[in-house]
C-alpha cells in the first residue's frame, strides 16, 4: 500500500468527506513534489474513494508533473480565488464535505475559514497529525541512505568551518566559508541557519550568528545541517581556539561524557524519556543540571524538527528506523556554551550515526 493509499485508507476508516493536507513538507512526503509556497495556496486534497488532486501555483503546476505524479493537478494565477477553485474541484466530484479532516497544527485560521466559506455547515473535526508524525516516523532505508549522504556534507562543512575560525574573524565569516565550500560542490541549500557562536555568545543555545570575533583561549559552537534530496543533517561541534580555561575544559568534557554515553545506551525498547534522563543524570551529577536547558534531542528527516521529542515524560518506545538528534548542552552565561550533537537512527541492536566528525575536543586556529 502505497503512502497515499494510507491516508485514504485513514481517511475512509475516519468517516471523513475528504483530507485537506497543506504542510509543504507532508506533501513532498507524500508526492515527491517539493516546494516552499510563501504566501501563496499548496494543498494536497484526498477523498476516501476518489483520485487526490494537488492544488498549487500556476507556477508550480509542469514542475510537479515532472515529478511523476499521475493524479490532477490544478493550478491558479495569483489574481484567482484560490478557495473558490478548491470547492469547484471538490463539488465537481459530487462531494459536499461534512466533515474535513487536515493537520490541525498547521493550517492558519483564516485559510481554515476562506476554505470553510465554500461549503455548507462543514466541520474541521478531525486531525490527522499523529497519524502522519506516525508515517513520518519510521525511515525506510531510500530515506536512511539520504540522510547519511546529508551527513556526510555536514561533516564536509565542519571541516571548512573549523578552517575559518582566526582570531579577530567574526562568526559570520565562518559560516560564509563553509557554506561557500559547499555550494561549490553544488550543495546549495542548509536545512536551517547555519549557527556559529564564540566564546560566551554560544551560552545562548538559540542565538544567531552575528558580527562578533573570535578570540584566543575560548571555545566556539558550530550547529549547522544540509540538505540532500529532501532530507536533512543536523549537528553540532564545539571546539577550541588556543587553550580554554580550566572551567571551558571541564564543560567540554561534562557534556562530552554525557553525548556518548547516551548515543551508545540506544537500542529498540528503550523509551525516549529514560535516554533523555541517560545524559541528564551525568550533567546533573556533574553540578550543571540547570545549565542543561533544553530536551536531549528532536526527530529528524525531512526537516530539522520532527517528531519524537527525546525528552522527560515522553514514553515512547524507541524502534528500529527512529532517526533523531542527541545532543546535550551546557550553558553558562557570561562562561561558556557547549553542545555537542549527532542525530541517529536506531538499528536491531543499537543505533548508527549520520555524521562523524570527532567529538573529541579540536583544536583550531
Amino acid at each position: 500500500m502505497t503512502k497515499l493509499e494510507q491516508i485514504q485508507q485513514w481517511t475512509a476508516e475516519h468517516h471523513a468527506s475528504m483530507t485537506y493536507l497543506s504542510n509543504p513538507k507532508t506533501i513532498q512526503y507524500l508526492t515527491g513534489f517539493g516546494s516552499d509556497p510563501i504566501e501563496r495556496v499548496l494543498a494536497l486534497v484526498i477523498f476516501p474513494d476518489q483520485d487526490p488532486f494537488i492544488f498549487a501555483p500556476a507556477l508550480e503546476v509542469e514542475v510537479i508533473k515532472e515529478t511523476g505524479w499521475k493524479f490532477p493537478v490544478v493550478g491558479y494565477l495569483d489574481h484567482e480565488n484560490p478557495w473558490a477553485m478548491i470547492a469547484d474541484q471538490v463539488k465537481q466530484r459530487h462531494v459536499n464535505p461534512e466533515h474535513i479532516a487536515l493537520e490541525k497544527g498547521q493550517l492558519q485560521v483564516a485559510r481554515m475559514e476562506a476554505l470553510a466559506a465554500q461549503f455548507t455547515s462543514p466541520r474541521f473535526d478531525l486531525d490527522i497529525t499523529t497519524f502522519i508524525e506516525r508515517m513520518r516516523l519510521i525511515k525506510s532505508e531510500e530515506e536512511i541512505k539520504k540522510l547519511e549522504i546529508a551527513g556526510k556534507w555536514d561533516d564536509f562543512a565542519f571541516e571548512h568551518g573549523f578552517a575559518a575560525v582566526k582570531a579577530g574573524k567574526t562568526e559570520q565569516s565562518a559560516v560564509a566559508e563553509l557554506q561557500y565550500a559547499l555550494m561549490k560542490e553544488g550543495i546549495m541549500e542548509m536545512s536551517f541557519g547555519s549557527l556559529v557562536q564564540a566564546g560566551a555568545h554560544a551560552a545562548e543555545p538559540h542565538g544567531a550568528t552575528n558580527d562578533t570575533k573570535f578570540a584566543n583561549n575560548e571555545l566556539v559552537l558550530f550547529d549547522l545541517g544540509t540538505v540532500y534530496d529532501g532530507y536533512i543533517s543536523d549537528a553540532s561541534r564545539t571546539v577550541a581556539l588556543g587553550t580554554p580555561t580550566a572551567k571551558q575544559k571541564e564543560i567540554y568534557d561534562v557534556c562530552l561524557e554525557a553525548q556518548l554515553t547516551a548515543q551508545a545506551a540506544v537500542k529498540p525498547g528503550l523509551t525516549a524519556a529514560e535516554l533523555d534522563k541517560i545524559a541528564r543524570d551525568i550533567i546533573t551529577k556533574a553540578g550543571y543540571g540547570e545549565y542543561f536547558i533544553h530536551r536531549l534531542g528532536h526527530g529528524m528527516g525531512m526537516s530539522d524538527h520532527e517528531f519524537p521529542s527525546i525528552m522527560e515524560g515522553n514514553d515512547l518506545v524507541l524502534e528500529p528506523g527512529m532517526c533523531f538528534s542527541i545532543e546535550p548542552g551546557i550553558y553558562i552565561p557570561g562562561v561558556a556554551g557547549v553542545r555537542i550533537e549527532d542525530c541517529v537512527h536506531v538499528t536491531a541492536d543499537g543505533s548508527l550515526p549520520f555524521t562523524h566528525t570527532s567529538k573529541e575536543l579540536t583544536y583550531v586556529g
